[in-house]
């Protein structure tokens, strides 16, 4: 009798730790790149003088949290990834934009119930939409080996 996740004839595919790691940093960088882009309009949607903002500067325990949340999105995606058996840029640009539905509708709920503007949960959703787009296609196509392989060892 096989095991569930293993078919005859496939391999067993194993999370690649290396993938979620690069898959992680890929993700901070590209929301770094994001807020850069969009921080004016993101200042000034929250109400905030882009002016005086630039002299606050962003704090040490911001930076540490969010890589710390994109190791744990990365981790899990890969899960994900490993599990249904994604090994192309097509399905996981699928998965990505399948997993980005939920922080849209959290964030398109803040907006009916917090009335944060449209625009600045839509830059928010801009951002997890292309960091779950990256980390699903980088864990996707960055495939390991099966039992035995070199780079499951």
């Amino acid at each position: 009798m096989s095991h569930p996740q293993q078919n005859e004839g496939q391999t067993m595919r194993r999370i690649n730790y290396l993938a979620v790691f690069v898959a992680a940093v890929a993700a901070f960088v590209a929301s770094s790149v994001w807020y850069t882009v969009f921080a004016t309009a993101s200042m000034e949607l929250r109400g905030i003088d882009p002016a005086t903002a630039a002299d606050v500067g962003t704090p040490a325990w911001t930076m540490l949290f969010v890589i710390v949340q994109s190791l744990v999105i990365a981790f899990m995606l890969a899960y994900f990834v490993m599990h249904l058996g994604i090994v192309d840029w097509k399905r996981a640009v699928r998965l990505g934009a399948m997993v980005w539905i939920f922080p849209a509708m959290i964030l398109l709920g803040s907006v009916v119930h917090e009335n944060v503007p449209l625009m600045l949960a839509a830059i928010h959703a801009g951002d997890w939409l292309v960091k779950l787009l990256l980390m699903s296609v980088i864990l996707g196509v960055w495939h390991t080996g099966g039992r035995g392989s070199k780079e499951s060892r």
